[in-house]
């Protein structure tokens, strides 16, 4: 067992801000007793619950694209020498699987979600997470633009696409469906994107991509999915894109639903040369809607590399850049597209977006719907989150950062006037309990009895970035995993599923179509359950367990 003592608990699941109260351990959760064993003070200190990252690209096939396309990156970057304790592995841009672990736990951050997983490469993410140490794990399968799933709803037969939808989520071992531009990468296989939701997609007479973000987040509704519609609009990027994000917001009413990486989709204007921040706009109708919840995808100023399932956009990132570019198409599925890239503040449209994503953190008034995140690695590396966070806690420090940016952006962002210091007790609801909440795991981002034992101690500082990025120690599952900046265990992590029942007699209508379609036979495209090591299966909702 294990007792913590002294320290000033921020728990906002339980309501707890600031309390000073103690804590005790029984096989790796909380527990109301503590009868013998190690006791911590933690006089002076601040405990919060373990981060949970909503929204991040960890594992598989793109990240590996990534890493392949940037070996400067892996030259310059910090690297993880072997030890007792730990492997070997590297830093950067796109971490390798152990740095990617160390990284995460090193700040105090103990499950993160893989936000974009084909079915097709499906086996080979799992197997990069598995390879992940001390965090936990779920993953997001990307479906809307999946050649099956469309040609269903063109036919009219919604029932079956559910079904369908729902034996790929276990096919591919996942925790729920990610939507990348719905409808645009079906369409970038006809050189064209899918920019406005009520056009037609290329090879169909009758959907769109307002038509497959309305069935696809009632399907996923329907089906009990714990985590709601994780959505990547149409547009994104883009001058006046403002218009596409509040008329899918609207498609949106009277379902669930999260919006990804939200500051890439508040812009106004109509070219990149009037370019202006919306996030007062969009915030203003977010804070109206409470079924919405949503992750930042704050932009940081450095060198970064761009993964992302949206081809159109990527394509033209690499248009725009000349930088070096990788495009690929995941067969009847989705893409993948890379381009390295750099955020400078003295670039206006680089300046517009890092102040979109401060803005709508801070003018999203509920804590507990908006979310820490920099899209990693597309805004920033997850690592640089104690940054984030001090910009977010100290209005002096924001306005001494912009006092860096271009002369002429005062007057295209509302940053300026936004005086609100985010407590605590908000960031211990943006980094933790407010993303549990949103991908429905219970036991994740509390620290009340029963709750997996997951949480970390800080030193009190006046420097924000310094508390955040080393903490005194980091608890997973009731186990000293970081003290005071040292790797002491490598914990494997557990890995979240959905089961969602379907008809079984969907294989018999599959398996033809894989035979005409696919290059990989039928029995060998579901993931295997043996290849998920330590795998916890979540129940979905059902309107009892809502009650």
């Amino acid at each position: 067992m294990l007792r913590i003592t002294g320290g000033t608990v921020y728990d906002p699941a339980n309501g707890i801000d600031g309390e000073v109260k103690d804590l005790y351990i029984a096989d790796g959760r909380f527990s109301s007793k503590f009868e013998a064993g190690r006791t911590i003070d933690a006089t002076g200190m601040v405990i919060m619950p373990g981060g949970v990252d909503v929204h991040t690209h960890v594992a598989g096939g793109s990240i590996n694209f990534a890493r392949a396309m940037t070996p400067e990156d892996h030259r310059r970057t910090h690297a993880f020498i072997r030890s007792k304790t730990r492997r070997s592995g590297i830093g950067g841009m796109a971490p390798t699987t152990f740095a990617t672990g160390y990284l995460y736990a090193g700040m105090g951050w103990t499950t993160v979600n893989e936000a974009a997983v084909p079915v097709l490469s499906a086996r080979h993410t799992h197997e990069e997470l598995r390879d992940i140490p001390i965090v936990d794990k779920s993953s997001l399968v990307l479906m809307a633009n999946n050649e099956i799933i469309l040609d269903l709803l063109e036919e009219g037969e919604d029932e079956r696409a559910k079904h369908i939808l729902a034996w790929h989520i276990w096919a591919a071992k996942s925790y729920g469906v990610k939507a990348v531009n719905p409808g645009g990468v079906a369409s970038w296989k006809y050189g064209n994107d899918a920019k406005h939701l009520t056009s037609k997609i290329d090879g169909y007479d009758h959907v769109t991509p307002g038509t497959i973000i309305t069935k696809f987040a009632k399907m996923i509704d329907e089906l009990g999915i714990p985590h709601p519609l994780h959505l990547h609009c149409n547009n994104l990027g883009a001058p006046g894109n403002v218009e596409t994000t509040l008329e899918t917001m609207r498609h949106l009413e009277g379902s669930r639903a999260h919006f990804a990486h939200l500051q890439y989709h508040a812009y106004g204007g109509d070219d990149w040369g009037n370019m202006r921040s919306e996030a007062a706009q969009l915030a203003e109708y977010f804070n109206a809607h409470p079924n919405m919840t949503t992750d930042a995808g704050a932009v940081l100023f450095g060198d970064t590399v761009t993964i992302t399932a949206d081809g159109p956009w990527q394509h033209l990132l690499y248009k725009l850049t000349g930088r070096k570019w990788g495009n690929l198409d995941v067969e009847n599925e989705t893409g993948c597209g890379i381009v390295p890239y750099t955020y400078r503040p003295s670039n206006l449209v680089n300046a517009i977006q890092w102040a979109v994503g401060l803005e709508l953190l801070l003018l999203i008034n509920d804590p507990w719907r908006v979310f820490l995140s920099t899209d990693h690695p597309n805004g920033a590396c997850f690592w640089r989150y104690p940054e984030i966070i001090q910009l977010l806690m100290c209005a002096d420090y924001r306005n001494e950062c912009m006092a860096n940016l271009p002369p002429n952006i005062k007057n295209k962002i509302s940053l300026p006037e936004i005086n609100r210091e985010y407590t605590l007790y908000e960031i211990a609801t943006i980094t933790s309990a407010g993303p549990s909440r949103a991908l429905g795991l219970s036991h994740k981002g509390d620290l009340g009895i029963g709750k997996d034992a997951d949480f970390v101690i800080y030193h009190r500082d006046h420097d924000i970035a310094r508390m955040f990025g080393h903490p005194r120690y980091v608890f997973k599952g009731g186990e000293i995993v970081i003290e005071e900046g040292d790797i002491r265990e490598t914990p494997d992590g557990r890995e979240y599923l959905v089961q969602p029942s379907y008809d079984p007699e969907i294989d018999k209508f599959l398996r033809p179509l894989f035979e005409d379609r696919y290059c990989m036979s039928f029995e060998n495209y579901p993931v295997e359950m043996e290849r998920i090591e330590r795998s916890q299966i979540q129940d979905c909702i059902t309107p009892e367990s809502e009650g």
